[in-house]
Formats: structure tokens, sequence, C-alpha cells
């Protein structure tokens, strides 16, 4: 009961302001979430979001997000992959348990699969050797992918160049390169996923600069939350002041229950709004044009 008036409270304000989005890339099978995974998805409904897509990073929880998505159909979706950082526990019987999940109707992507040369949990020759045989899967069975790089910019240009004839639509989700590396994936026909950590890219060829630019245009966006990580702080006094004051009341009430501990989707559109501040577009342009394109990439009927 009292979910419920917690839920009624926080619509009346939510409501007033609601624009539809879809966030691309959470993951929710995290055990930040075993507790209270049904009021983290209440609350990402409460915040706006139609469809969301769990995040698979290796076979066990590629495993855990189909389940958790059969259990709301036509709301949750999810990816099937290996994260670079897992790159080394690929086995034998992998590829089968990938194909598996593929099958399912509610497995929309690829993924989470890539290079990160950042920390190399995985080697970089089993990074490579993973990456590539996930990308010949996406490109004979015709399945968008989801994209993971970490200053292996050169390498993903080379393999996805490669496969360029017969590429799926791709999206290199949690962007945090330079402008000049997303002007090279668009040139592509890639897509870009933003998240929370735009708050903190001061640089001077950033995300930040992208947006304002225009050099990484709202029209080949997608928004995700990549919780429980990447929190977006708003309210951050070396952001722009009027960036921190485009953020709405009915944004805040939702971004207050996510933290730097747990970050979660509720916090979609303070994201949302963060990203039109930047780029001089309304939210609810940004959200209409990225929530399209979610749809249409990842086939989210």
């Amino acid at each position: 009961f009292r979910l419920f008036r917690s839920s009624i409270r926080q619509l009346s304000v939510v409501g007033r302001r609601m624009y539809e989005l879809v966030d691309i890339g959470a993951n929710l099978g995290h055990p930040s979430y075993k507790k209270d995974l049904n009021e983290v998805i209440e609350r990402s409904k409460q915040a706006g979001i139609s469809k969301l897509m769990i995040t698979g990073t290796c076979e066990k929880i590629s495993k855990e997000a189909a389940r958790m998505a059969e259990g709301h159909p036509g709301y949750l979706y999810f990816t099937a992959g290996v994260h670079p950082h897992d790159a080394k526990d690929w086995r034998e019987g992998t590829e089968g348990t990938m194909r598996e999940l593929l099958a399912s109707p509610q497995c929309v992507a690829v993924g989470e699969c890539g290079l990160d040369y950042n920390r190399n949990f995985s080697p970089p020759e089993k990074q490579r050797e993973v990456f590539e045989k996930q990308l010949d899967i996406a490109c004979e069975l015709g399945r968008s992918l989801f994209i993971h790089e970490r200053e292996a910019h050169e390498d993903m240009v080379r393999f996805l160049s490669e496969r360029a004839e017969k590429l799926p639509a791709a999206v290199i989700h949690c962007f945090t390169g330079t402008v000049e590396e997303a002007e090279k994936y668009l040139s592509m026909g890639l897509y870009i996923g933003l998240t929370g950590f735009l708050w903190k890219d001061k640089s001077d060829n950033g995300v930040q600069a992208g947006l304002k630019s225009g050099k990484i245009p709202i029209e080949r966006l997608l928004l995700e939350t990549d919780a429980p990580f990447m929190y977006p702080k708003v309210n951050d006094k070396k952001l722009p002041k009027e960036v921190r004051e485009a953020i709405s009341e009915e944004a805040k009430t939702m971004h207050k229950h996510a933290s730097f501990n747990r970050n979660e989707p509720c916090a979609l559109p303070a994201i949302c709004e963060m990203i039109a501040a930047f780029s001089g577009r309304k939210p609810e342009e940004v959200a209409s044009i990225t929530t399209e394109n979610a749809k249409r990439i990842y086939g989210l009927s």
C-alpha cells in the first residue's frame, strides 16, 4: 500500500510533463537490484519509459536478462552477448547459447560486445577473437548490434569496416570518446548511445562539445542509463548554470531515486533534458527522436 501511495504521488508530479522514452541499456541483472527489482521497474514506468532493454554481458547474465524480460512482455527486452571484459570466459558452447537466446522475440540485439583496451580484464587478442565471432553472428542473422568501445577506436573501425556491406544496424553504446571518433562512427552509418556520463565530460572535444556544435546530432542518438553505472549528477556546480536550471522538477523527482552507488532507469528523463540543454533542443524533441530511433533499430514493438 505504501508503494502504491508513493507511485500515485510520483505520477501526479511526473504526469504533468510526461514524454515517452526508451532506455536501450540497463544492467538489471546487477546484484544491487535483487531486493527491489519490481520497484525499480515500476519507477522506470513512472519516469515515462515505454520500453527498456536489459543488457546481457555474459552467458549467465544474458540468461537472467531473458528470464526477467519474460516476466514483463512488451515492456522489457534484452540483449545477448559477451562483454569484452568477459571475453576470456568464452567457451565451446557459448555461441550455441547466444543463438538460442537470440531466437527469443524479446531478444533484440547481439551484445553487449566489443573492445575495451582501457582495463584489459580480458587479453586484447581474446577480445578481438570473441568480438569478431559475435559480429559474424549478427551479420549472419541480420540482428542489430549493441557495441562497447573504450580506447579501441581504430580496431573497432577496422572490424566494422570489413563487414560494411552486411553490417546490421549498430549502436556504439555509452559513448565516451571524442567528437572526431563520433563523426567517424556516424559516417559509417552507426548510431551513438549517450548516458549520464555527459555531466562530467568537460573536454574540449568530448560529448558536451559535440552536442553544442551539432557534430553529434540528436537525429543519430539513442538514450540509455547503463544503470547501475553512469549516474548523472545533474546538480553539479561544474555544469553550466543554464544546464542545471533546464532540468525540470518532474525529472528531478524521479532522479532522486538514483545515486552514485546505484543509478536507476528512472534517471533517464534527467539525462534527456541534460542532452537537450547542451544541444539547444527541446526535451520533448530529443525524447521523440531518440525513442523512434530505438524502436526502429531494435524492433521494439
